[in-house]
């Protein structure tokens, strides 16, 4: 009935699982990461003044988002490597022998993973979601010069009827909502008649009000300034402050603020709802891993089948990556829930895992 049988052999696979985890980790992410810059240095030298700094920046962004993406796959990798090198020693056969069930040997694997599931979930707050953002807005100029982020919302488009709304800044939320370089472009029959330009702009009743204005009419070619000006009778503060939700770009709890505004103004949520629930059910896979790859610890190694079920393991795992993102997929187009989109894949394949070592292990 214990879970561990002995503290010694926990502690021996538990480092072991790590080591090879960690270890295959590093070594897809230099990888990838080479390969990925490969595609992006060129881009990023292109703009002027840009240099090495600028480069080793670059990966310092985008090498959390490759860990976060591949961590399960090497918690999986790592699980297969361990179980096959204790199996070619006949440890797995030795423990085994001594009474232990087939989930008393894994334990060790599932107590090791799940505490780099929390690790992920960690990291992927702290760091991914930050670097995601950033790397977003330094795509969004070309790798050039970025201006100071302050988590305000930068170059929003509306549309209020046939007009065009552009505005540089937008900061605070609701009727504390304050604009920076708001251009108009007044527009009528899918001809444009005038430009209206102000540096500054707040929430009024009736709409907003933007001083000073400058009023550019195309027909006459005259430009008249005028102290202030109401425009975007038909703009909601929500429209500019929740034009884009990336849900890549921001943690759990910021997330699901966005969602909560955006369900009070009536907009659809579905998508974001699914990504909130993917960001626990992401580094939950962790823990999944060990169950999926555990075919590849049992079985005679000299019975020449030590590969065959070690591509099992490794058939069954990319399995459940690929269902997961078709899940995630459909829950963006709206064909499935949130709630399922997010964890039909992880409630299905854990069945399975534990179908196949209770049919023959137990």
């Amino acid at each position: 009935m214990k879970i561990f049988a002995s503290r010694t052999v926990a502690l021996y696979m538990g480092k072991a699982f790590l080591r090879n985890t960690f270890a295959i980790l590093l070594a897809l992410v230099l990888v990838l990461q080479a390969l990925d810059l490969l595609s992006e240095t060129g881009d990023i030298l292109a703009f002027p003044g840009n240099g090495d700094a600028q480069v080793w920046r670059y990966v310092s962004l985008r090498a959390p988002e490759i860990i976060a993406f591949f961590l399960p796959f090497s918690v999986l990798l790592g699980t297969i490597l361990t179980l096959i090198t204790m199996n070619q020693n006949s440890e797995i056969v030795a423990l085994k022998a001594s009474g232990l069930s087939a989930h008393q040997v894994l334990a060790p694997l599932l107590i090791a993973s799940f505490g780099v599931a929390i690790l992920s979930f960690t990291f992927n707050e702290r760091v991914v979601a930050r670097a995601t953002a950033t790397l977003a807005q330094w795509k969004a100029v070309d790798y050039g010069v970025m201006p100071v982020d302050r988590g305000d919302r930068t170059n929003v488009w509306v549309r209020d009827g046939d007009d065009l709304i552009q505005v540089a800044q937008v900061k605070g939320r609701g009727t504390n909502t304050k604009l920076g370089g708001i251009t108009l472009y007044d527009r009528q029959g899918g001809s444009l008649r005038a430009i209206v330009t102000a540096p500054n702009g707040v929430r009024v009743t009736g709409g907003w009000r933007i001083f000073p204005a400058q009023r550019f009419d195309v027909a006459a070619g005259t430009l008249t300034n005028a102290p202030e000006m109401i425009v975007g009778q038909g703009v909601r503060p929500d429209q500019l402050t929740l034009a884009n939700v990336d849900a890549e770009g921001l943690s759990f709890t910021a997330l699901q603020a966005a969602i909560s505004d955006l369900s009070e103004s009536g907009r659809p949520t579905q998508a974001l709802e699914g990504s909130l629930w993917h960001k626990l059910s992401s580094p939950l896979s962790s823990v999944l891993m060990p169950l999926l790859g555990a075919v590849a610890a049992f079985g005679i190694a000299r019975s020449g089948k030590l590969f065959v079920r070690a591509v099992i393991g490794m058939g069954l795992g990319f399995a459940y990556f690929v269902a997961d993102n078709f899940a995630l997929a459909m829950g963006n187009l709206g064909a499935y829930p949130p709630f399922l989109a997010a964890w039909a894949p992880f409630l299905l394949f854990f069945l399975i895992g534990e179908a196949v070592l209770i049919r023959t292990e137990e």
